[in-house]
């Protein structure tokens, strides 16, 4: 049995403490968010930002297309200045990908936003916050591979309250309904953006040196995932798109209030990844069979935990809900169950992915995703169709569930690890 002395002080659990504490408290603020803007937000409002949302998610995926994945395992590979020659080359790719979706979107505005159900006037600053997400994510990468947790946290925390102040004097004081919510989005990730961009630099980050061999490895590395980061984008946001055209706008927003709360479970998760993956990383480096055993335990032990904190979340929603958002939003509670629990997969699916990253199988993953996100354009369309909006949660729970089962079971293909360890009785199991 794994000694609580030992979880509670190991690094992996102090980090992911930390992580976690600063993005609950990053993620409380918003929430907290829900009765003022749920009272000064109409249900079509509230969709036209959710929109706006997980447009960015979209741009996001093409837009340095996720180069900041090589960036995190190169950290552990090279030397301190072939990683800063590294990362300049990956920042040469954000930049020219910008430009390539940036003139894209401007010229077939109208079609995309009628087709998206968006304000054509808006569309080019999804790719322009998208290009900001970039430098966001790898400042913050950097961060996480030298696990800092302090750091990574004070500057996401100090981003959200700015985003919520510019949100709140936007909306409430000056009275711009949803464009004042958008417009707080986008200065506050302009600022943040460029901030990184100082931190990145200050640090010596980058060395200005164009290296195609780094370009190539990064590209290698990052193009195969194009599909898994789309699917998951499918998974977890074309359900709303689904939403806006299927039932309404104003659907939307009602749905995405329920999928607020349940996406609690989600960023208990993420926090927990940002910790466990250079812990695991660290760990497989050694290659200790003792090591195994105790990463092995640790993950039934978090799946167990995790789907337990989705149900209990999913049984106190209704009466949270009922003092929390306006009248119109209330029955946004019978979507937290479903997506509680699929987040709480997403969870588990982490757990088991970082193998597969680890031995830069990355095609396998994309092949996974890529074809859950086809069963989920499917299973959205029939199951709206049948049950509403509703349905849309439930697509998203059985989706992140079959991604996560596959995963499991491509992880035990690409890398050995004693999962049925109580069965090998010859093992001494470590301490």
């Amino acid at each position: 049995m794994l000694k609580l002395s030992y979880i509670f002080n190991h690094k992996l659990f102090k980090n992911s403490f930390v992580y976690t504490s600063f993005n609950v408290i990053r993620s409380a603020i918003p929430l907290f968010l829900l009765p003022i803007l749920t009272r000064y937000l109409t249900p079509t409002d509230y969709g036209i930002v959710a929109t706006f949302q997980i447009l960015v998610a979209f741009s996001v995926v093409f837009v340095g297309l996720n180069t900041h994945g090589a960036v995190s395992v190169s950290f552990f590979k090279m030397n301190g200045e072939e990683l800063r020659v590294y990362i300049y080359n990956v920042v040469i790719i954000g930049l020219v990908s910008f430009i390539i979706i940036f003139l894209i979107v401007f010229l077939y505005r109208m079609p995309l936003s009628y087709i998206l159900k968006f304000p054509e006037n808006w569309l080019p600053y999804i790719i322009l916050v998208g290009l900001c997400q970039f430098f966001l994510t790898l400042a913050l990468t950097l961060w996480r591979v030298e696990q800092k947790a302090l750091p990574y946290g004070i500057f996401q925390l100090s981003l959200t309250i700015l985003n919520v102040s510019l949100s709140l004097i936007f909306v409430i004081l000056l009275g711009w309904q949803w464009q004042g919510r958008l417009l707080g989005i986008t200065l506050t990730l302009a600022i943040f953006s460029l901030l990184s961009v100082f931190i990145i630099y200050k640090k010596k980050y980058v060395q200005f040196t164009l290296n195609k061999a780094h370009i190539k490895d990064a590209l290698l590395f990052s193009i195969p995932l194009i599909p898994h980061a789309l699917g998951n984008w499918i998974i977890t946001a074309i359900d709303r798109i689904f939403i806006n055209s299927m039932v309404s706008v104003a659907a939307t927003g009602i749905y995405t209030v329920g999928y607020q709360v349940g996406m609690i479970i989600g960023l208990i998760a993420a926090s927990f990844n940002q910790a466990w993956s250079p812990f695991l990383f660290e760990k497989l480096k050694a290659g200790s069979s003792t090591a195994k055993i105790k990463i092995v335990k640790l993950t039934y032990l978090y799946a167990i935990g995790i789907i337990l904190l989705a149900l209990m979340l999913s049984i106190i929603a209704p009466y949270l809900l009922k003092f929390f958002v306006g009248k119109e939003f209330y029955f946004s509670y019978t979507y937290v169950i479903w997506i509680a629990l699929g987040y709480a997969f997403t969870g588990i699916y982490y757990m088991v992915a970082g193998y597969i990253f680890y031995m830069k199988k990355t095609y396998m993953l994309s092949a996974i995703t890529f074809s859950v996100a086809c069963t989920n354009v499917v299973l959205n369309y029939v199951l709206i169709k049948a049950n509403g909006a509703i349905g849309a949660a439930q697509a998203t729970t059985v989706s992140l569930f079959l991604s996560f089962v596959f995963t499991w079971i491509c992880s035990t293909k690409v890398y050995k690890m004693p999962w049925d360890f109580w069965r090998k009785s010859s093992i001494v199991l470590g301490k």
